[in-house]
């Protein structure tokens, strides 16, 4: 009998010790830790619409000549204006957090200039002077 106490009293005592363990954090759990949230329930604040963005892309030059225009829309999706009549402009509005705007242009004329601007901020411009002018302009994040 004294041989088999002998050999299972320090896993006794470690099963005591870790229950008793376990027991103490349950209870200090429900003290100290952050309340419980049941399935489906949220602690977090609805998010509410705010004002939205104007992103408005401008392409200057010589009236009456045409570019081929590449643009990004308010889900950076890319779109293509060809043979648009410059001058060209077109706003985009979202209520997105943040915008990357991109506009590139190309004509045959010599001088091709573009404007991005972010509720009437001018945050991208750029002119160029060249044959089969040749222009971009970025705003990462709007």
């Amino acid at each position: 009998m004294i041989g088999v106490i002998r050999r299972i009293w320090i896993p006794t005592v470690m099963i005591i010790v870790v229950a008793v363990g376990a027991a103490v954090v349950v209870r200090l759990h429900g003290a100290f830790g952050s309340p419980r949230n049941r399935p489906g329930s949220s602690n977090a604040d609805s998010i509410v619409a705010f004002n939205p963005k104007r992103v408005l892309y401008e392409v200057t030059g010589p009236p009456g000549s045409l570019a081929t225009i590449n643009y990004l829309d308010a889900e950076a999706q890319p779109h293509e204006v060809t043979n648009a009549a410059i001058p060209w402009s077109l706003t985009v509005v979202t209520t997105l957090s943040a915008v990357i705007a991109n506009v590139v242009a190309r004509s045959d004329s010599t001088s091709l200039g573009c404007r991005i601007t972010v509720n009437g901020v001018v945050r991208a411009e750029r002119e160029v002077e060249s044959y089969n002018a040749h222009t971009s302009c970025l705003v990462k994040s709007a």
